[in-house]
C-alpha cells in the first residue's frame, strides 16, 4: 500500500495490517463480480432460474468453458445456487441466492447505466483512439526544455 493512502474512507491512520484483509477481501470480490461475463450472467439470473444452455445461448460470445469457469467462482462466493437433477442427461439449473438478490439491483443498475451510454463511450473511444494515431510533434520550446533538463 502506498503511504497516504486508506482503507477506509476518512480513516487518517489505519496500518497496512489493519487495512490488508478487508482490502484484499474487498478487491477480490471486486474482482469476481466484476469480471467480462459475471454481470451478464447476473442480470441474466434477476428473477429467474436458468439451465446451463440457456444461459449459454443467451451469451453467445462466452466459451462453454468460461461459462463453467464463471458459475463456480459466483456459486463458491455464495451469489448463485447450482441445482442439479439426476436426469439422463443430468439437468442443471442456476438461480440466485438471497445475498446474490441483493446485488441485483448494483448490477442492472451498471448494465444499464452501460446500455444508456454505449454511444459517448464508443464515441470517446474513437476520439481517443484517433489521438494515440496522430504523429507528435515537438515545438521548439519543449525540445529545448527537453534537452536542457
Amino acid at each position: 500500500m502506498e503511504d497516504g493512502t486508506s482503507c477506509a474512507p476518512g480513516s487518517e491512520k489505519v496500518t497496512e495490517e489493519q487495512c490488508a484483509p478487508v482490502c484484499g477481501l474487498v478487491r477480490d470480490v471486486l474482482d469476481r463480480i466484476g469480471d467480462k461475463w459475471s454481470l451478464l450472467v447476473l442480470n441474466l439470473l434477476s428473477g429467474r432460474t436458468m439451465r446451463f444452455m440457456d444461459i449459454r445461448r443467451a451469451v453467445p460470445d462466452i466459451s462453454q468453458r468460461m461459462l463453467t469457469v464463471t458459475l463456480r467462482h459466483l456459486e463458491r462466493d455464495g451469489i448463485i445456487k447450482r441445482t442439479a437433477y439426476p436426469t439422463v442427461p443430468v439437468t442443471v439449473e442456476y438461480c440466485l441466492t438471497p445475498l446474490g438478490t441483493t446485488l441485483i439491483h448494483s448490477v442492472i443498475a451498471l448494465v444499464r447505466w452501460s446500455a444508456e451510454h454505449e454511444r459517448e463511450i464508443a464515441a470517446a473511444r474513437s476520439t481517443y483512439d484517433a489521438r494515440l494515431e496522430e504523429p507528435i510533434l515537438l515545438q521548439p520550446r519543449d525540445r529545448a526544455a527537453r534537452l536542457s533538463g
